[in-house]
C-alpha cells in the first residue's frame, strides 16, 4: 500500500498538470487580430509592417483588404494567419469555376505555404452597396473559390463575406432582430447553408461607436464596457451590459431565426477612433483606449455573450494605422498605431511584453507625443511620458539604478544630470540611459506605458543624454523572464500549485 500511493499521486499530479497547464497557457493565448488598411500615403513598407507585428506585438492574426503581393510576400515565414480579400469590384467576374481557379493561381498559390493565408473575404460590407449585381453574385463567387481551394486540396482555407450590421430589419434589443426582409430567406440562408456546410465564419462588423447616444454618458459606459445600468431584454430575461454583447447576439438570434445558430461567428472588424468630427462626441483617445483595451479583455476572458456563453470570438480591430487619406476626420483616426510604429495610445495586450516595467493599464498618448513627421531624424530617446505618475517615475528609476546594472552616477547629487532635482527629470536621464544600454529597441522604452519615444534630444548645457551612438560604455542587466510576467501569470501558477499541494495531501 505504502509502495503503491505515490504511484497514484504522481498519476494525479500529472493529470492535473495535463488538465490545468494548457488551461493556463490557453490564458495567454489570444483571439484579436487587427485589420491592415493602407488608404495612405506616409505607411512603412509591408516588410517593415509584419516584422514590427511579429516581434513587437501580440497580433497572430492579420485582415487585408485585397491580395496585395508585396503584403502576403512580407508575411512569408512569421507564422502570421492571413485573410485576403476579394475586392467589391472583382466579385461578378470570380462567380465561374475557371476565373476563381485563374484567381487563385494568381493571387494566392504562389505565396503559400510561407505564408500562412487562411481566409479569402469575399468582398466587404457588400449588401450595404445595394448594388443588386454584386449581391446576387456574392454566394457565386464564395462557391467557385471554395471548388478552386478544395481541387487544389486547400480544404482548410475557408472562405466569408464580412457584413455590417445593415443586414438586420431591427437589433434593439436582441431578441427582436432579424434580417432586413426580402433579404432573409433569399439572399441570409443560403450563405448560412454555405457556411454550415464548409464549417465557415459568418463574418460581421459591429461598432458600438455608431450605436450609441452621445447626449448620455450611459449610453457611452454602455458601449465602452464601463459601468452601467444595463439595457433590458425581457423576451430573454437578460440585462445587457455592453453593447457589444447586444449586436453580436441580434446577430445571432436573427441567424436562429433560420435555423442556422451552429454557424460559427467572427468579427471581421469594429474598434473606435480616437479623433473625429466636432459632432462626433465620442470620439477620443480615452475611449478609443477603453473600447479597444476592454473589448480585447472581454473577448478573450471566454465568457462569450448572453446568448452565445463561453465563446472566444476571433476578432479583428480596425485597424492597424491611422490612414491619412480617408475621406473624414475620425475615418482617418482608427489606427492602433502611427505610420512611424509609434502606438497612438497604449493596450497592455498587444504589446510584446519583452521589457519589464512597473506600471500598466491602457493609456492614451496626446497628439503632441505621437511623432509623426519626425521620424527622419535616426536618433531616437526615450523620456517619461506626460500623464506618467511620480510613484511610477520613481519606480522606474529604482528598476533601472538598482536592478538593469546601469551606472546611476549623473543623476546622483554630485552628477551633472542632479539638476533639476525633480523625479520626472532623474527618471528621464535614467529611463533613456536603460533604452540605449539595452540597443534602443522601442519595448525596452515601454516602462509599464509610462515611457515614450522622441526624436527630440533632450539633453542641456551641462547634461548629456546618451543616444545610439555614445551610448556604446552602456550595459543593462534585462530582469529575468518570470519577473516582467503579470500578477495573472503568477496567480495561475499560484492556484495550480495550491491545487497539486490539496492533491498530495488529501490522496
Amino acid at each position: 500500500m505504502a509502495q503503491t500511493q505515490p504511484s497514484s499521486r504522481h498519476s494525479l499530479l500529472l493529470l492535473l498538470a495535463c488538465t490545468l497547464f494548457p488551461q493556463l497557457y490557453a490564458s495567454y493565448t489570444t483571439k484579436i487580430g487587427v485589420n491592415y488598411g493602407t488608404v495612405a500615403d506616409n505607411l512603412p513598407p509591408p516588410s517593415t509592417v509584419a516584422a514590427f507585428i511579429k516581434s513587437q506585438t501580440t497580433i497572430d492574426r492579420v485582415k487585408l483588404f485585397d491580395a496585395n503581393p508585396d503584403m502576403l510576400r512580407a508575411f512569408a515565414g512569421t507564422g502570421i494567419s492571413i485573410t485576403v480579400t476579394v475586392p467589391n469590384a472583382a466579385i461578378p467576374s470570380l462567380s465561374t469555376l475557371p476565373a476563381a481557379q485563374a484567381w487563385l493561381s494568381e493571387n494566392i498559390l504562389p505565396f503559400l505555404p510561407q505564408t500562412a493565408v487562411t481566409r479569402i473575404a469575399v468582398g466587404n460590407e457588400v449588401l450595404a452597396t445595394s448594388d443588386k449585381t454584386l449581391i446576387a453574385h456574392i454566394l457565386p463567387t464564395m462557391k467557385s473559390l471554395h471548388d478552386a481551394l478544395s481541387l487544389a486540396n486547400l480544404t482548410a482555407v475557408q472562405v466569408s463575406t464580412p457584413h455590417s450590421l445593415g443586414i438586420l430589419a431591427s437589433s434593439e434589443p436582441p431578441s427582436a432582430a432579424s434580417f432586413r426582409r426580402g433579404y432573409d430567406k433569399a439572399i441570409f440562408a443560403p450563405i448560412l447553408e454555405f457556411h454550415r456546410r464548409t464549417k465557415s465564419p459568418f463574418m460581421v462588423n459591429p461598432y458600438p461607436f455608431f450605436g450609441f447616444d452621445p447626449s448620455r454618458a450611459e449610453s457611452l459606459n454602455y458601449a465602452l464596457f464601463k459601468p452601467n445600468g444595463g439595457v433590458w431584454d425581457a423576451a430573454t430575461s437578460v440585462n445587457y451590459t455592453n453593447m457589444f454583447d447586444a449586436q453580436m447576439d441580434a446577430i445571432f438570434w436573427a441567424m436562429k431565426k433560420l435555423g442556422y445558430e451552429d454557424v460559427e461567428l467572427v468579427v471581421a472588424e469594429t474598434g473606435w477612433p480616437s479623433v473625429g468630427e466636432t459632432n462626433e462626441a465620442g470620439a477620443s483617445f480615452d475611449n478609443a483606449a477603453s473600447y479597444n483595451g476592454n473589448l480585447m479583455k472581454h473577448v478573450n476572458s471566454g465568457k462569450g455573450t448572453p446568448l452565445m456563453p463561453n465563446r472566444t470570438f476571433e476578432t479583428f480591430i480596425f485597424s492597424l494605422f491611422n490612414e491619412n487619406l480617408k475621406p473624414t476626420v475620425s475615418e482617418r483616426n482608427y489606427g492602433l498605431f502611427n505610420p512611424d510604429l509609434t502606438p497612438v495610445y497604449h493596450l497592455d495586450d498587444f504589446i510584446a511584453r519583452e521589457a519589464a516595467g512597473p506600471a500598466s493599464g491602457p493609456t492614451a498618448l496626446t497628439p503632441s507625443e505621437s511623432p509623426l513627421s519626425s521620424s527622419s531624424s535616426k536618433k531616437k530617446w526615450c523620456v517619461p511620458r506626460r500623464d506618467a505618475s511620480e510613484a511610477a517615475l520613481q519606480a522606474n528609476i529604482d528598476f533601472v539604478c538598482s536592478s538593469s546594472g546601469i551606472e546611476c552616477g549623473p543623476i546622483k547629487d554630485v552628477g551633472p544630470c542632479f539638476k533639476p532635482n525633480t523625479i520626472r527629470s532623474h527618471a528621464a536621464y535614467a529611463m533613456n540611459a536603460y533604452y540605449q544600454a539595452s540597443g534602443g529597441h522601442d519595448f525596452d522604452c515601454d516602462f509599464g506605458h509610462t515611457g515614450l519615444i522622441t526624436y527630440t534630444d533632450p539633453s542641456s548645457q551641462t547634461c548629456t543624454y546618451p543616444d545610439a551612438a555614445t551610448a556604446t560604455g552602456l550595459t543593462a542587466r534585462k530582469p529575468d523572464r518570470a519577473a516582467s510576467l503579470t500578477p495573472a501569470f503568477h496567480n495561475n501558477h499560484l492556484f495550480i500549485c495550491v491545487q497539486i499541494i490539496i492533491c498530495f495531501t488529501f490522496f
